[in-house]
This record gives structure tokens, C-alpha cells and sequence, in this order.
């Protein structure tokens, strides 16, 4: 792409590299980059090109995807063919899991790396998902071969079966996959033919006779292709950190001549359960043995020679054995190498001869990943141009995020080095200038000057610290050049209705082609034009995209002056948004050092929250200005980039705001009933001089009903939105927690009545007299008409009659008192939303409205509409109170990775935590033990600085204690005293949430009065 001939798109390969943290992806590109000359073959695996941030050379893990273009020639072919691979080097940190997301919607292929020793892990579980969701051709790399050898000591026949084991745990995942997708497409499928059978009841006579016309069946797809086989060139064996890999291929072209078996055939028995025969020197199966004890062809052929190297240059070193094998193989290294004292460069030497990773890699993406043209065909089937990579093809490119770029840093801002003939030039003409001193003779010397823009001018100073907003894109279809107007086509355009229709008329903005430049890594290489299959930075949509957006223009010489969307609306298509694989959960509220550095602090937050796409930032209503990010380690990078790029200001950020949710629970020791001779969490309520009074009872909701609500909250979303458009834009409360739904919108109804006749009682009947949900109108609380003099008001009767006659609820007729139905409800959602300990969000909680009462006369003269609000509120929140009151605190799952000897530290570092282990499984050939913990969100900070691997936010857990506990019995007093001095855990998360926002805390100031003394003068 940056010559002078663009490649064929044929012979172009874009791929990405996932896996798990420390699993070695960077150190694979080093490898690759070193083949391209891009650096040092000796410094490959140390220095870590592509971690150019300060923050990850310190942490030794990668926090920003990079992106590199590569060249390389097959020599084998011919004619000779030369590949472009453009590749993106992404996280593995779970934190960073939105940078795999981005990265894998512009590639087409993926090298998934596996610590050979640590397994399938989470993050590994995830890429692989992320691969097969964004149908990615997968290579699996099983990296860190080495420690087999240095680090478990295994024998070669004891690494054959772990190595199998490993391959079989990943096919284990790519096959729940499978069958994942295999379930719901066969949903669809019969969903579809039972609409299909209810069309033809008119034309037929039964059903049966409908049946026996429709001879359309299910169509099984083969789950052959999706699985990692050696033997098919989808599995890599490689140790990034000694610079070797191969594929069984490798060993087969190897040996096929001497043993004299074909290539073909010797490829497909050199994995598995394959023997050679010593006597009739043929292959023989498993079925063969006949109890003779022979080992694999993969023992046998590739693993005792790998072994047989490690032992004469790293474990036992012998100049004659390294001789011998060098010569053997037909290595060239000199003996002054072979003499060296540097075991592991020695290694790298033979080895980079003799099993080249860069080479075995590059060889398995052609033959695996397919080109842009093929993937295209498969992944994009929207895009329908009969030929995408034609010059007159429709443009249309997929911006994945937007990301920042010093000012200073672009090409034609860095200072220009001279070369040797300007240099001679230059001195050529100072010395005819100090002969002849004419003037205008010196006009027509040819001196080279430097380039305006690298000038050392005081506008420029200023500007070099500016930071530029860039897209990071993949082209599609059709070639972009600089200079020209694109369509930039937002996220939430709707491309079934016309350009010009007020929902899409805010969603698609016209934008200039500033500038197209080549990412190498840290360095931009500025480039004329871009052809379909390559990844591109983009200069030019500062302003106009946010964070994602698809670029569309009619053809190459992008969109005329004169040319309006509705002209050119054949072009406009929109490739979608950005999956976000965790939630953001960390909060923090920021506040510049100097109040006076404020309009800067929120210029860098908006240039943060567009240039990381898994930052939120927004004020909250009290004025604080606050971002949202996935973890500990990602809110450390990012105020880390507002102090010293965004914002450059001081910065103060405030402990984390961790969420919670209140409830309460059935206690055995609870305080008599507020209201006397009524049910417990019955309270009257009444607005002022008692124009409005009126009765609720507050009931815990039995698990079930709660399970399955928030389970189906996105579904009963889904029913509110269709009832009331203008909720579509209302917000999630922060640290909603939400799973995959179990029922769709049009079973909702039913499923949650039979939930509620399991609960049995008084829950056997609510659903037709639910009034709303909360909080927000979607939540875990129930808001229920119990009145008996008057119908209920029914939230699915209402919802049912909008489907049927499109009538909005408040259209309908009510009780007399319809007035004071809405107060009522929003009083309830007030409550729900800010509860009675530390104004978190409720759960778990039912309201029965069991009687409002109205004196018409007297509201004639007054105005009671902000009052009754206000007295439901505070009737719900002393009804909550009439329980035991909990705290329900946000939990992370976690999985902890470590070997014997620590054990017992991991165990106590989690129980100091609060949190509890889960499960425990040593890895089957190793000493590593897996940890699956839940930990408390508000305890897990500083946790990543114990070298633990944190996962993601899981959900909400009871803290089963009472935030207002005191000791009242006669053997608590005797055991703990007066002052309880028990700390009570709930009472500090509460207190602590209280004092940030602001409200009263009930806190001794002086806590040992006797202890105090007046000191002598």
C-alpha cells in the first residue's frame, strides 16, 4: 500500500492477535517485525516495538492495540509473490477487552495464542468468542513451547498428551459455540415454518395436509471447519521468546523424501495416534500395537529432536552435540556463535534457521485466513456491488474507534534529517556564497531547504503539543484519496428509511479526507490513496464521529460539492457498532487541582471519552464531572492521558464510586411493626392537612420472581420502549447487571405468571395487577394495586391494548381518583431509585397500594401535586425500614492462576477481601492451580498490585448483616459491651457512600471520652 504499485488484493492478509494476558502476543509481533527489518533479529521478544506507551513498558503488558503493515515475499512461487499483511497487536488484559473488540471487526483472520502451560483461560474464552461472533478464520498458536521443557521437565511422550489435551480443551469451547448457534438457529427455523404453516391453513384444508405440502427441513451445517486439527495447518507449535515455531507440515516436507512417503499422506499421520513399525517400516494405527510399546510419530519425529536442541545448548550444554546438530541440519553459523557464552542466543541462531517462527506463521495466515476479496464474500454479505474492489466500486470503509495522535508526531511536523547530497550541496554553496558574496548570484543555487512545516517558528511550538484525533478504519470497498468528501454514516443511522427522515437527519454528516496515513506500529506513514482490503488511519472526522461510524461515498472521487445524501443514497450502508464485551463499572468523580484549569479538564474529557471507546464521561446533576472505566489497571491509563495529554492539567480523582444495591430481608431479631395491629410494612401516609392519605405494604419478593425479572430485564425494556417511544433514550442505572434474556417479548406475560403461581400465596395473582416496575420503569421492585374497591390498574392490560388499538395508557379511563395514579408512581420510582440507607438503587422489594383516599372539597382550595409525590416516597422508603434492611454489594468473578507454594497466600488475600472461593482445579500435567473467587467490588482495588488476574463484574451478592445492628440482648452486651466494638462491615459501605453524597452520617466524633486527659502545662 505505501509503494508505488498497489498490491493485488489477492495476495493482502489483515489478521489480529488475541488471547489471554502474558501469553505472549507481543513478543510474536516482535518476531514478525525483526523479518520485516523493522528492528534487531537479537532484540526480538525484548523489545516489545508495539508497546510504545511509557505505562506499558512499566507493566510489561500491552494496553492500546497497534496496528503494523508487513511485506513478504514467497519465494517458492512461481512467479515470485509478494504479501502485504496488515496486523493488529491487541490486549489481553480483561480491562482492555473493548481494544478486541474494535480490533476484530476490521480483521479477517486471527492468531489466537494459548500459553502452553496455563491453558484455555478467561480472556481466552472471550477472544474466542469475539472470533466466532465476528466469523474470524482462527490459527491457534500454542506459545511458550519452551517451558515444557525448562520450566515442567516433561519428558516428549508427556508432552504429546498435554499438548492434545490442550488442543482438545479449545475444540471444546469452538464446539459450545457451535452448538450455541446450532439452538438458536433451529428456534428460528421452526419459528419460521410455523408462521409459513399458519399462511397455507387458508389454502388447505388441516394442518396436516399444510404439513404435508411444506417439504421444506431443517439444514444441518457441518461443524468439521470450526475445529483446531495440527494435521489440517490450523494449529502452530511455537516459543515467541526463543524466535522458533513450526507446523507438522514442516516436518512432513522434512522427512517425506527419507523415508520415502508422500508429503500429503506423512502430513496426516505425524499427528495423532500414529506408529511406525519398526520392522515393516510402515505407519501402523493404535488398533496395531498388538501391546508392543512404540511412541508417536509426534514423539518419535519432531518432539525428541526439539528436545535433543535444549539439551545440548540450554539444560546440559555440549559443544560437540550443538556441532553435530548443526551440521546435521545444514545450519550456516559461524563458530564464533557456537563458541558463545549466551546459551539463549545460541538457541535463537539454530533454531531461526532451522524453525523460522516469522516464516511458519506468515505461511499458515496465506493458507488459512482468506484474502479481503473471499472474506468479504462471507462476513459482508450487506454488501452487494458487484465488484468491491474495482476503482469505480463504492467506497465504504468501517471506522472501528477513534484514537489520538501528538500533533507533533505526524510526518510533516518532525523535523526532516538531511541527506549526505543536501548535505554537500549546502556545503558547496556556503563556500561560493563566502567567494562571491553577491546576492542575486546566489539565487540560482539549487539549495535544498527545509520543509516549512519542521521549522522552529513559535506558532509551531505552540501547536506541537496539540493532540489530533484520528479514525482507525478498514477499507471495504472501492479505494479513498486524500482530498476528497465522504458520507460519514453514524452507528444509530437507519438505513430502511430515507437520508432526510428526522431519525437519520442527525446521524449522517459530510466530512473532508485531511489526510490517509500507514500505521507502523508508533509511526504514521503518509500515503495518496487507500485500495479495498487494507487498514488506514484517517484524518479529518474530528467533530463529526464519536467513536465508531462506516464511511460511504458514490466512487473514487468521493461525494460532489453540489451532492446531497438523498442523491447518493444507493452508496450509504451502515456496517454497525462496537460489541462491548464487560461494562464499564469503575466510577470516579475528577476536579482540576487549580479550579481555574476547569474548561480545559472537560475539553480533555470529551477528547478522552471519543478517543478510548470504553470510557463514559458525564456530569452528574450535583456538578461533578465523572468517567466511567472497565477496571483499576484502565482508570490508571486513563488519568494517566488527561494529566500529560488531554487535559494537561493537575488532576484530582476521588476515591472509586462503587454501586450498590439496598433491599431487605425477613430477620429473626426485627424491631416491633411501625404501624400497630396492621401487617409488618404497612405504612399510612398523607400529604399535608390530609387531602390525600392513603395505605402500603412493603413485602420482600421470594427469589424466583426476583431471578427471573432481572434476568428478562432487557426484554421487559423492550415492551416499555414499544409502549412509549421518548423511553428509548432514557439511561441504565449504573452497574446494571444485564443477562441474556430466557423468554422473548411476546412469552414475558405468561413465564412471569407461572413464576409467580411456583412463589404460591399472594404472589399467584399479581401479574394482572402490577402497576409498574422500578426503578427507572425496569427494575427488581413491583409496584401492586391491591385496592379492592375499585379494578386494578394492570400495566399488561395497558400494554396489550396499545398493541391492539395503539391507544397510549393515559388515554384510557381510571378510578376518580386518576389524578393522583401518576403522583403515586412516581413517588414509587423516586424511592426505588434512591433507597433509604445511602440513596442507592432498590431491589427485591414488592409495594401493595392498599387504599388512597381523596377529600375532594378540601383539594378545591389547595394544590397538593409535589406533596403527595413526596409522601409516597417517604411511605416506601419507612416501609423498607419496617424490614431488616441489607446492602447488596457488586461482586467481580475471578480467576486466579497459581502454583503450590502460594496457595495458601491466594486464600488469604481473598478472605481479606471479604470475598469467597468458588471452585478449585489444578491443571492436569502442572503445578498451577485455578482459583474461581467472587470479590467484592469495593474491596478489590489494589488488587491487581498482588500479581492476581481479576475478571469481570458478575453481579450483585446480599452482605447479610444490618447496617443499624446495636447489641440489645444480655449476652451480646456481655460479650461485645455497650459500644459494640464489633466493627459492623455494612454500617461502613453505608457510611461511606452517605459521606460522599453528601448526607447526615451518624458517627461518634469522640469515641473513648474516658481515655482523654487534660496534659500538664
Amino acid at each position: 500500500m505505501a509503494g508505488t504499485t498497489p498490491p493485488d488484493p489477492a495476495n493482502v492478509r489483515i489478521i489480529t492477535t488475541l488471547g489471554h494476558v502474558d501469553h505472549g502476543k507481543t513478543t510474536l509481533m516482535d518476531a514478525l517485525l525483526a523479518a520485516n527489518n523493522i528492528i534487531s533479529s537479537k532484540m526480538a521478544g525484548k523489545l516489545r516495538y508495539l508497546d510504545s506507551r511509557e505505562d506499558e513498558m512499566e507493566r510489561g503488558i500491552t494496553m492500546e492495540s497497534s496496528a503494523v503493515s508487513l511485506k513478504f515475499q514467497v519465494m517458492d512461487a512461481i512467479p515470485m509473490k509478494t504479501y502485504i499483511i496488515n496486523m493488529i497487536d491487541t490486549p489481553g488484559h480483561v480491562d482492555f477487552s473493548t481494544e478486541v473488540s474494535t480490533a476484530s471487526r476490521l480483521c479477517d483472520g486471527a492468531l489466537v495464542l494459548v500459553d502452553v502451560v496455563e491453558g484455555v483461560c478467561t480472556q481466552t474464552i472471550a477472544v474466542l468468542r469475539q472470533a466466532w461472533q465476528d466469523n474470524l478464520r482462527p490459527v491457534l498458536v500454542i506459545n511458550k513451547f519452551d517451558r515444557l521443557i525448562t520450566e515442567l521437565k516433561l519428558a516428549p511422550i508427556e508432552a504429546y498428551h498435554h499438548l492434545a489435551r490442550l488442543i482438545e480443551q479449545v475444540n471444546v469451547v469452538m464446539g459450545e459455540f457451535f452448538a450455541g448457534e446450532r439452538m438458536e438457529d433451529d428456534l428460528r427455523w421452526r419459528e419460521e415454518r410455523d408462521r409459513r404453516l399458519a399462511a397455507k391453513k387458508d389454502k388447505y384444508a388441516d394442518e396436516g395436509e399444510a404439513a404435508a405440502n411444506d417439504d421444506d427441513t431443517f439444514k444441518e451445517k457441518d461443524d468439521e471447519d470450526i475445529y483446531f486439527a495440527p494435521e489440517r495447518g490450523n494449529v502452530v507449535f511455537a516459543s515467541a521468546i526463543d524466535g522458533w515455531g513450526f507446523r507438522v507440515g514442516k516436518f512432513a516436507q522434512l522427512y517425506s523424501a527419507k523415508l520415502g512417503f508422500k508429503e500429503v499422506n506423512l502430513r496426516r499421520v505425524l499427528w495423532g495416534d500414529f506408529y511406525l513399525d519398526p520392522k515393516t517400516k510402515r505407519v501402523i494405527s493404535y488398533k496395531h500395537l498388538r501391546g508392543r510399546v512404540l511412541k508417536p510419530l509426534f514423539v518419535h519425529f519432531v518432539l525428541e529432536n526439539i528436545w535433543a536442541v535444549y539439551d545440548a545448548v540450554v539444560i546440559n550444554p555440549n559443544a560437540e552435540k550443538v556441532a553435530k546438530i548443526v551440521s546435521a541440519l545444514n545450519l550456516a553459523i559461524s563458530p564464533r556463535d557456537l563458541r558463545s557464552k549466551d546459551s539463549r542466543q545460541l538457541l535463537s541462531l539454530i533454531f531461526n534457521q532451522w524453525l523460522s517462527l516469522s516464516t511458519c506463521i506468515i505461511q499458515s495466515v496465506i493458507d488459512i485466513v482468506p484474502s479481503p476479496p473471499a472474506a468479504q464474500a462471507v462476513r459482508l454479505p450487506r454488501m452487494l456491488y458487484p465488484n468491491v474492489f474495482a476503482p469505480d466500486a463504492n467506497v465504504a470503509a468501517y471506522v472501528s474507534k477513534m484514537f489520538a495522535v501528538p500533533r507533533k508526531e505526524f510526518p510533516e511536523n518532525k523535523v526532516r534529517r538531511l541527506t549526505a547530497e543536501e548535505l554537500r550541496m549546502r556545503g558547496k554553496a556556503a563556500r561560493g556564497a563566502r567567494e562571491e558574496p553577491a546576492v542575486d548570484k546566489l539565487e540560482h543555487v539549487p539549495i535544498p531547504e527545509m520543509p516549512e512545516d519542521s521549522s522552529i517558528a513559535s506558532g509551531a511550538l505552540n501547536e506541537a503539543d496539540d493532540e489530533v484525533i484520528m479514525g482507525f478504519a478498514r477499507l471495504y470497498s472501492g479505494t479513498i484519496r486524500v482530498g476528497t468528501r465522504i458520507y460519514c454514516v453514524l452507528p444509530k443511522y437507519d438505513t430502511t428509511i430515507p437520508p432526510y427522515h428526522p431519525t437519520n437527519a442527525n446521524n449522517i454528516v459530510a466530512a473532508h479526507v485531511d489526510g490517509l496515513y500507514v500505521m507502523m506500529g508508533r509511526e504514521l506513514h503518509p500515503v495518496d490513496s487507500v485500495r479495498a482490503g487494507n487498514t488506514f488511519a484517517i484524518r479529518g472526522l474530528e467533530g463529526k464521529v464519536w467513536r465508531s461510524a462506516t464511511l460511504c461515498a458514490p466512487g473514487e472521487a468521493g461525494v460532489l460539492l453540489d451532492s446531497s445524501p438523498q442523491q447518493d443514497q444507493e452508496c450509504l450502508i451502515n456496517l454497525g457498532g462496537t460489541n462491548r464485551m464487560i461494562p464499564p463499572i469503575v466510577r470516579v468523580a475528577l476536579e482540576p487541582e487549580n479550579p481555574v484549569d476547569m474548561p480545559r479538564l472537560v475539553a480533555g474529557l470529551a477528547l478522552l471519552a471519543q478517543a478510548d471507546p470504553c470510557v463514559e464521561t458525564f456530569q452528574q446533576q450535583s456538578g461533578e464531572h465523572v468517567i466511567l472505566t472497565a477496571g483499576e489497571l484502565h482508570l490508571e491509563r486513563c488519568l494517566k492521558d488527561l494529566r500529560e495529554r488531554f487535559a494537561r492539567v493537575g488532576i484530582q480523582a476521588s476515591k472509586p464510586i462503587v454501586p450498590f444495591r439496598e433491599t431487605a430481608v425477613k430477620a429473626p431479631d426485627m424491631a416491633h411493626p411501625k404501624t400497630p395491629n396492621a401487617v409488618r410494612g404497612t405504612i399510612k401516609g398523607a400529604s399535608p392537612h390530609n387531602l390525600v392519605t392513603f395505605t402500603l405494604r412493603s413485602a420482600p419478593l421470594p427469589e424466583g420472581i426476583l431471578l427471573f425479572i432481572q434476568r428478562n430485564i432487557t426484554t421487559l425494556r423492550a415492551l416499555l420502549q414499544e409502549r412509549n417511544a421518548s423511553d428509548q433514550g432514557r439511561h441504565e442505572m449504573q452497574g446494571d447487571v444485564l443477562h441474556t434474556p430466557s423468554v422473548t417479548p411476546e412469552q414475558f406475560w405468561d413465564a412471569f405468571e407461572e413464576n409467580c403461581k411456583e412463589a404460591g400465596g399472594e404472589w399467584s395473582d399479581i401479574v394482572d395487577r402490577i402497576w409498574a416496575f422500578g426503578p427507572q420503569s425496569a427494575g427488581g421492585c413491583l409496584l401492586i394495586d391491591a385496592r379492592k374497591d375499585a379494578a386494578p390498574l394492570s400495566l399488561k392490560r395497558h400494554l396489550m391494548r396499545d398493541q391492539v388499538s395503539g391507544a397510549h395508557p393515559k388515554d384510557s379511563p381510571s378510578h376518580s381518583e386518576h389524578d393522583f395514579n401518576g403522583h403515586v408512581e412516581t413517588g414509587f420510582q423516586l424511592a426505588t431509585f434512591q433507597g433509604p440507607l445511602c440513596a442507592e438503587p432498590v431491589e427485591g422489594l414488592a409495594y401493595f397500594v392498599e387504599s388512597i383516599n381523596v377529600d375532594g372539597e378540601g383539594l378545591q382550595k389547595e394544590i397538593v401535586t409535589g406533596s403527595v409525590i413526596s409522601a409516597v416516597r417517604d411511605a416506601c422508603r419507612s416501609a423498607l425500614l419496617d424490614w431488616s434492611p441489607r446492602l447488596k454489594l457488586a461482586m467481580y468473578s475471578c480467576d486466579i492462576q497459581a502454583s503450590t507454594d502460594v496457595l495458601g497466600k491466594v486464600y488469604g488475600v481473598v478472605a481479606k477481601r471479604r470475598g469467597r472461593i468458588v471452585g478449585e482445579e489444578m491443571k492436569e500435567g502442572t503445578t498451577h492451580f485455578t482459583i474461581s473467587a467472587l470479590l467484592p467490588v469495593v474491596e478489590s482495588f489494589g488488587f491487581a498490585d498482588v500479581n492476581l488476574q481479576r475478571g469481570a463484574f458478575d453481579s450483585y451478592e446480599l452482605l447479610d448483616q444490618d447496617p443499624f445492628w446495636v447489641p440489645t440482648t444480655e449476652e451480646e452486651l456481655e460479650d461485645l459491651g455497650e459500644k459494640a466494638d464489633r466493627s459492623n462491615v455494612a454500617k461502613e459501605y453505608m457510611d461511606v457512600v452517605r459521606e460522599r453524597k453528601g448526607m447526615f452520617v451518624d458517627r461518634k466524633i469522640v469515641q473513648f471520652a474516658e481515655k482523654q486527659r487534660t496534659l500538664k502545662r
